[in-house]
């Protein structure tokens, strides 16, 4: 089988155009009190829902086995409305959680990133307190993107063929052994 550049070029810059972007930094959300919940969001994550003035929202988020299916609505309210957060179960028409206390983002509505740190949390319309801690990232590690998974694999295919051709430029060597 004959080596061809082209085709090792071609096939790297093949799997290079269908590596996916890396998502953020996923932030880990933990809410402590009279309701508890931990989960996971990306540090700056694209919202589902912005709500001009007011904050944006999240939809369908994973982690909340409190919620009819599982899932959950966040929303996120800027300081001009008091700030803190909302866990809705839209499916089932409840909401779980809503508080006020500190914004809990930089940024606009339409491109937020989470602040990391503890925050103090007042239920809406009541008195119960909570703290939620937003930290950077989990503890699974880091993960290469794959548009490095694919560099490195082109990589060492390159070398392989060079390896190759160059042991078909240079012959047979042939080896003898003296008694």
């Amino acid at each position: 089988m004959k080596y061809s550049p082209i085709v090792a070029a071609a096939a790297l810059v093949g799997g290079l155009a269908v590596a996916a972007p890396a998502q953020a930094d996923p932030y880990h959300f933990v809410i402590t009190g009279d309701y508890s919940a931990d989960f996971f969001l990306d540090s700056s994550p694209t919202p589902d829902a912005a709500l001009a003035g007011t904050g944006f929202g999240l939809f369908d988020q994973e982690g909340f086995p409190d919620a009819w299916l599982g899932v959950a609505d966040l929303y996120f309210w800027n300081a001009a409305i008091g700030g803190g957060m909302e866990i809705d179960d839209y499916y089932a028409d409840l909401v779980l959680f809503s508080t006020d206390g500190s914004q809990l983002y930089s940024g606009s509505e339409d491109a937020p990133t989470f602040l990391t740190g503890t925050f103090a949390l007042t239920q809406y319309m009541g008195n119960g307190q909570y703290t939620l801690t937003i930290s950077g990232g989990n503890d699974t590690g880091a993960v290469p993107e794959p548009a490095t998974w694919a560099m490195m694999v082109g990589g060492f295919g390159l070398m392989g063929a060079a390896l190759r051709r160059r042991s078909y430029k240079q012959g047979k060597t042939q080896v003898a052994f003296a008694a």
